[in-house]
C-alpha cells in the first residue's frame, strides 16, 4: 500500500491515507468505531477492480476491529436479476470477506420514501413534470448556470399531494419525478436539482410489484449508508464530484451520525476487458462461453482460470491504496499468482503437443518406476512413483531436424536427459504426408538412470515424458489475452479489437495420477506452465486444464 510518512507518529508511516483519515475521525470522538461496506450493483459480474474494493473495505473493518457490510444497491431492477446476485455472493464469500447477512438497498425503500417526504416538508425537494431532455437541457453546462424549472415553488401540499400520486402508480413512466431543491447556479452540476425519485412500472427482483417508484442511485446510496450505521464510505474517483450531494442527502435527513465519504483511485489493468457491457456484448454474440470464461479479469473467470485468493491480494497490495489514476500490467497479476503457487503445486509431467518417442533398445512389456518428487522445493508435498517404458509421449518441439544454434534438446546424435530416468539419443524419425514428425526413435544408456545419483557424464538438455501405456488423455486450453495488445484494446468504431487466437486447444498426456484430479486442482506441468482443472462441464477421469499461467516473464518487480 502506498506509504504515508508522518514524522511525529513512527507506526503511521505505512498507512495509507485512508487509515489517516479514519485515525483523525476516531481520535476527534466524531466515530467511535469503523463500519465499512461493500455495495455492488446487481447488475453483472465483479471483475479484478471491485476485488479492491472488497479486500480495501473488508480490511479496513478488520484492522480497526470494526464491523464489514455487503450489501446490493439494488435501485435499479431493469438491469438486476437473480443470476448477477448469486455471482456476486459467491465473488465475495470466495474473496474472504466476512460478513453478517447479505443486505439489500431495496429493504430500505420505505425508509428512502420516507426521507423523500421529509425533503418535501422542509422545502428541499419538489415534483417536477419536464421531460428527461427538457431537465438535461435546464441544466446548462461547466459555462452556463442552469434554469429553474417552472415547477420548483409548487407548495409542500401539492408536492406532497404529487408524491403521493406517483408511489400509488397514477403517472405514466417519465411524466413526473422527484427532484431535489438546491442550487441551479451550482458550479457543481451534480447540485443543480437533481432528480431523486423516477416513476418506472416494472416488477423488482426483491421487492415485487409493491414500488413503481425507485430512488436514483445519488440519493438512495448515502441513505443505504446512513441507515446502516456506515462511517466511512470508500469509494472510487468518479464519485468525488458527487461527495457535495452525498453530504447534503445525509445532512437534510436528519440522521445524528452521519457517514463520511472517501475516495481513492480505480484499479486500472492495461488491455484487459472489465466493462459490463462490452462483457455483455462478448457473452451474447457467443465469442466468450460465460461471464466466467478465463480470457476475463472477472473474478468468477479468475477463480474459473485457477488464480487463488491469495495472489489476487497480493495483487491489490502491490497495486497500492493512492488518490492518483494508474494502470497496473497484467503482467504483474500474474507474477502474483506464480509467487503464490511455486510452493503449493505439486510439479507433474504433461505433454500438451505429443509426438511419439520409442526406445529402440529397451525391452518390449517392460516398464519400471522411478521415484520423483512433487516439488523440489517443498520437500513437505512428498514424492510419487512415475512409470518409464519402451514407448514415451514427448513434446513435439523437444525434437528437431534442422536445429539451430545452441538448441539442446532432441535432435539427431544428440543425447539428453528424460527429465528423472536416463540418457537418450535420437537415431531417426518418421513424418507424415504434410512432412510432420510422428515418431522419433532413440538409443538409452542403462547407466544413467538418475535417481539421485550423479552421473559422470554431462548432457546439456533435459527434457520431460510420459509413458505411453500409463498416459491419461487430456484436454488443455491455452490462453491469451482476448484483445489484440499490439493494436489495443478498440477499434476506431469502439469496438472491441479481438484477438483471433485467445484461445487453443489442445489434445495431449499426462500421468496417470491426472486421471483422478478434481475441479480447481492445481498442478504446474514441467517447463509448460501452471493448470488448474476446469470446473465447467467437469466429467470424471477426462478433466480440461486451463493454463493459469506460463512458467516465465519478463516482470520484475520494482519496489
Amino acid at each position: 500500500m502506498e506509504n504515508v510518512n508522518v514524522e511525529k507518529n513512527e507506526s503511521m508511516q505505512q498507512k495509507n491515507f485512508i487509515e489517516v483519515e479514519i485515525d483523525k475521525d476516531l481520535e476527534s470522538g466524531r466515530y467511535k468505531e469503523v463500519i465499512t461496506r461493500f455495495p455492488p450493483e446487481p447488475n453483472g459480474y465483479l471483475h479484478i477492480g471491485h476485488a479492491k474494493s472488497i479486500l480495501l473495505n473488508y480490511g479496513l473493518a478488520v484492522k480497526y476491529g470494526g464491523k464489514f457490510n455487503f450489501r446490493f444497491d439494488d435501485t435499479n431492477p431493469s438491469k438486476e436479476n437473480e443470476e448477477y446476485v448469486d455471482s456476486i455472493i459467491e465473488d465475495v464469500k470466495w474473496l474472504g470477506a466476512k460478513f453478517d447477512e447479505v443486505k439489500y438497498a431495496s429493504n430500505y425503500f420505505d425508509i428512502m420514501y420516507e426521507k423523500a417526504v421529509l425533503l418535501i416538508k422542509k422545502g428541499l425537494a419538489f415534483v417536477c413534470d419536464l421531460t428527461a431532455d427538457e431537465i438535461k437541457s435546464y441544466r446548462g453546462d461547466y459555462n452556463t448556470p442552469g434554469i429553474e424549472s417552472p415547477y420548483r415553488n409548487r407548495s409542500v401540499e401539492e408536492n406532497l399531494k404529487l408524491f403521493t400520486e406517483m408511489k400509488e402508480g397514477k403517472y405514466k413512466d417519465g411524466e413526473k419525478v422527484l427532484r431535489a431543491k438546491i442550487d441551479m447556479a451550482s458550479s457543481n452540476i451534480n447540485m443543480r436539482d437533481p432528480v431523486i425519485y423516477r416513476i418506472a412500472h416494472i416488477s423488482h427482483h426483491n421487492t415485487g410489484d409493491k414500488w413503481c417508484i425507485y430512488p436514483m442511485y445519488d440519493f438512495a446510496h448515502p441513505l443505504e449508508d446512513a441507515i446502516e450505521g456506515i462511517t466511512h464510505s470508500c469509494c472510487t474517483l468518479e464519485f468525488e464530484d458527487h461527495r457535495p450531494l452525498y453530504d447534503w442527502v445525509v445532512n437534510n435527513t436528519d440522521f445524528e451520525c452521519p457517514p463520511r465519504q472517501i475516495e481513492f483511485a480505480k484499479l486500472y489493468l492495461t488491455n484487459v476487458v472489465t466493462g459490463k457491457r462490452y462483457i455483455r456484448q462478448l457473452v451474447e454474440q457467443g465469442i466468450v462461453d460465460g461471464w466466467d470464461d478465463p480470457r476475463l479479469v472477472t473474478i468468477a473467470a479468475l477463480r474459473r482460470r485457477g488464480y487463488t485468493k491469495e495472489a489476487i491480494k497480493m495483487f491489490i497490495d502491490l497495486a497500492g491504496v493512492s488518490k492518483a489514476q494508474s494502470s497496473c500490467e497484467y503482467d504483474m497479476l500474474e507474477y502474483c499468482i506464480r509467487e503464490d503457487l511455486k510452493l503449493k503445486c505439486k510439479r507433474m509431467m504433461a505433454v500438451l503437443d505429443p509426438i511419439k518417442l520409442i526406445i529402440e533398445n529397451y525391452d518390449e512389456g517392460k516398464t519400471e518406476e522411478m521415484t520423483v518428487p512433487y516439488n523440489t522445493e517443498n520437500e513437505a508435498l512428498g514424492s510419487r512413483k512415475i512409470k518409464f517404458g519402451r514407448e514415451l509421449y514427448i513434446e513435439r518441439d523437444d525434437f528437431m531436424i534442422n536445429p539451430p544454434n545452441k538448441y539442446y534438446r532432441m535432435y539427431i546424435g544428440n543425447e539428453v536427459r528424460l527429465m528423472g530416468a536416463y540418457f537418450v539419443k535420437a537415431t531417426r524419425y518418421d513424418l507424415d504426408a504434410n512432412g510432420n514428425v510422428t515418431t522419433v526413435y532413440a538409443t538409452y544408456d542403462p547407466d544413467t538412470r538418475q535417481d539421485g545419483r550423479v552421473i559422470d557424464r554431462k548432457v546439456k538438455g533435459t527434457i520431460h515424458y510420459v509413458e505411453a501405456s500409463s498416459a491419461v488423455p487430456i484436454t488443455i486450453k491455452l490462453y491469451e489475452n482476448i484483445v489484440d495488445e499490439e493494436k489495443g484494446k478498440l477499434n476506431a468504431d469502439g469496438t472491441l479489437n479481438l484477438n483471433p487466437n485467445s484461445l487453443t486447444i489442445k489434445k495431449g498426456f499426462a500421468e496417470s495420477e491426472l486421471e483422478t484430479a478434481k475441479p480447481y486442482d492445481r498442478f504446474q506441468f514441467v517447463r509448460n506452465g501452471y493448470f488448474s482443472v476446469d470446473p465447467k462441464g467437469f466429467v470424471e477421469k477426462n478433466p480440461v486444464f486451463n493454463r493459469i499461467v506460463s512458467m516465465k516473464s519478463s516482470f520484475k518487480l520494482t519496489k
